[in-house]
């Protein structure tokens, strides 16, 4: 039943230590390209090859609503997770242009938005129930919607592996859903709202303090219920969206399906995943710190170095879609990059 403890695959040290000889190779000095060396000999390590590539990258777009809304925590409309469901299949969204630029695959799925029945082509539309409850009243989910939720981004990851993807990029919708990941990250890392709460889509400094105190009062309501347990805390403060994402993560670390991880609600979801299957952080690369405040304590606590460092804060993937060209750079520096000796360049003394 818990497929989410399952062993994940190792990555290549074979690949690794081939890719890293041939980066002592290249007609430049060592460690010069520093972090875009570093990027593609850890990507030859997850994908096996020592020439990697990020030629078929796989987006997915996970949204939900949360019920912790009707406490006012947000500078937009509930109505507005639907509406930009539409905007993303339909290409008009900040991911949907970088899929595009990318010849990236796209898929959306709503895990559970709030509303009538709907069809619009290219939405996947699940919908395990219409939004979360209210976690400021009780639990958001319970064990067995979180796990419907975890099974959403599993099935995603399965489709990805089945079409040949060489990297992930995991993103999410729902309004309110910082306030959600806000709550998460406290409950793991056992600290207080003001620590790990911001704008999240632009609230006014009165609304962010009432966000922070929203939260902290839940930490207490769902405290004896989640005491160190992951799972818990997503469920009693998390959305089906975030589930979703843990899942994908895993999932991919199992498959051995390379990851970037996009900004703050991702990063959420990466440490939640990592709690609950620690060898899933090995699959990671970190695409960007956003400019939500609470990120760099999620990617210290990660041991990440993000790749970019653009002050985002959209969410939906679209950091990590961006770090896709720096990867794929470093991707090409590292492949078609002369060696010493095909240069007849006299190489660095040993």
């Amino acid at each position: 039943m818990n497929w989410w403890l399952e062993a994940c695959q190792q990555p290549s040290m074979q690949a690794k230590q081939n890719a890293q000889q041939r980066q002592l190779q290249l007609t430049k000095p060592t460690g010069s390209l520093s972090d875009l060396e570093n990027v593609a000999v850890q990507l030859a390590s997850l994908q096996a090859n020592s020439k990697p590539n990020i030629d078929q990258p796989w987006i997915t777009i996970f949204a939900g609503d949360h019920g912790v809304m009707q406490e006012n925590i947000s500078a937009y409309p509930q109505a507005v997770t639907r509406q930009m469901l539409q905007n993303f299949a339909t290409g008009g969204a900040c991911i949907s242009v970088i899929a595009k630029e990318y010849d990236a695959i796209l898929q959306v799925v709503d895990c559970g938005s709030v509303g009538d029945a709907y069809s619009y082509s290219g939405v996947e539309r699940y919908c395990i129930i219409p939004g979360t409850a209210n976690f400021a009243k009780t639990v958001a989910m319970t064990e067995e919607q979180c796990i419907q939720a975890l099974a959403l981004g599993k099935a995603s990851i399965e489709k990805a592996v089945a079409s040949q993807a060489s990297i992930f990029v995991a993103g999410e919708m729902g309004i309110g859903n910082t306030c959600s990941a806000s709550a998460v990250a406290c409950f793991l890392l056992n600290e207080k709202a003001e620590q790990l709460t911001g704008v999240g889509t632009g609230i006014r400094e009165e609304q962010l303090n009432h966000k922070k105190n929203i939260i902290n009062k839940a930490i207490e309501l769902h405290r004896d219920y989640v005491k160190n347990d992951a799972f818990r805390a997503l469920c009693a403060v998390g959305g089906l969206e975030i589930a979703a994402m843990t899942g994908a993560y895993i999932r991919s670390a199992q498959l051995g399906l390379p990851v970037v991880v996009d900004g703050f609600i991702s990063t959420v979801s990466a440490l939640i995943a990592v709690r609950l299957n620690p060898d899933v952080r090995k699959w990671m690369i970190f695409g960007h710190q956003s400019a939500e405040y609470g990120h760099q304590r999620l990617l210290k606590e990660l041991n990440a170095n993000p790749l970019l460092k653009l002050n985002l804060r959209l969410g939906e993937g679209s950091g990590a879609g961006a770090a896709l060209g720096i990867i794929k750079l470093a991707c090409s520096l590292h492949n078609n990059m002369a060696t010493f000796a095909e240069a007849s360049v006299i190489g660095e003394k040993v």
